[in-house]
């Protein structure tokens, strides 16, 4: 738990660095946990498929699966696959707010849309070779598997859909920028 925490705390001093703003890492770090609580919990759903809808489990290919060496080796590895991820989103976001001093939504579906065709790429082509894997793999391998498929489709849209919409919040409550409702 203490060696957790101190990644996190580490990964916001890195990005904060990078970006020259705290509200990237924290951002980054939302989306982190997003992904690794959504996995965990494919995982814990796992075996509820397999007892409460047994062909569906046998149609995947889902087995009980429990937390391994492997599963925690899988989890590290969606951090990391999310994480780089989200700072190639963010990246842009910096690239075209260039030195406008207010973070607008306009900016960020701007530099979304032009990382979208990498990120859907990137992703798939990661995605192809993680579902070989799961279909084609050994047992010792199963769990790792499925827990990456969930993983890189989890992280794929996080960067969109959880970062970028934590960092615009942030960096605006930052600003003293209150939306209206509706808006």
């Amino acid at each position: 738990m203490g060696a957790g925490l101190i990644s996190l705390i580490g990964i916001v001093a890195y990005i904060w660095f990078r970006f020259q703003r705290v509200e990237y890492g924290l951002a980054a770090v939302v989306a982190l946990i997003h992904d690794v609580l959504v996995t965990l919990g494919m995982i814990a759903i796992s075996a509820y498929v397999v007892h409460g809808i047994p062909a569906l489990a046998a149609a995947l290919m889902i087995e009980k699966f429990q937390i391994s060496l492997a599963i925690v080796a899988a989890f590290l590895t969606i951090i990391g696959y999310s994480l780089n991820d989200t700072i190639v989103v963010f990246d842009r976001i910096r690239e075209v707010k260039g030195k406008s001093p207010q973070l607008v939504a306009e900016t960020i579906n701007v530099s979304i849309n032009q990382t979208l065709s990498r990120t859907l790429l990137t992703s798939l082509t990661t995605l192809l070779s993680v579902v070989l894997l799961y279909v084609l793999g050994g047992d010792g391998i199963h769990g790792f598997a499925y827990a990456l498929v969930i993983g890189v489709i989890v992280g794929t849209y996080s960067s969109i859909f959880v970062a970028s919409p934590a960092l615009l919040w942030m960096s605006n409550r930052a600003h003293g920028v209150t939306s209206k409702p509706g808006s």
